[in-house]
């Protein structure tokens, strides 16, 4: 999601809300207290064990197109893909105000939009990053959308 563009960011509230008001208690993805660094720092010392990359997806719950990724990533057709290649750390910016220093470190330029990701070797070296807002729309690239992209990434980080 672009974050110059006030009417997606309202139609994205309105989508929370509605959300919300209709009885799902589902968790966010985006834990907003959480400690990035230490995420990351855990992940890849897993990644170390089982030599998967670390995919860490740099969001905000009140972002339409990043609850559409991690719908996606959870229940996609991409679903298994990513957790069959990459320990996943979801990290939140709030309102582009939160972890901006990690997405920067990680070559990640949040002003082109969120979603955006970073995906990390074991030792921690950035293997490949979004520098284009490549998934700010991932409402319009869909499932397929997604999935392509997703398959594309996964052969050129092995």
């Amino acid at each position: 999601m672009n974050p110059a563009n006030p009417t997606r960011r309202l139609a994205s509230a309105a989508c929370l809300l509605a959300l919300s008001l209709g009885g799902a208690a589902h968790a966010m993805p985006y834990d907003e207290k959480a400690d990035a660094r230490a995420r990351i720092a855990s992940a890849l010392a897993t990644s170390a064990v089982s030599r998967q990359p670390v995919l860490v997806v740099f969001g905000a719950n009140w972002c339409g197109d990043c609850l559409a990724l991690d719908a996606a990533m959870k229940e996609g057709g991409a679903a298994p893909l990513i957790a069959k290649n990459f320990q996943v750390v979801k990290v939140d910016v709030g309102r582009f105000d939160r972890n901006l220093g990690l997405a920067e470190a990680y070559g990640v330029p949040l002003k082109k939009g969120i979603p955006a990701l970073a995906v990390l070797s074991p030792d921690g070296r950035v293997l490949h990053a979004t520098r284009g807002g490549e998934l700010a729309n991932a409402r319009k690239m869909g499932d397929h959308g997604l999935f392509d992209y997703f398959t594309r990434l996964t052969a050129g980080v092995r």
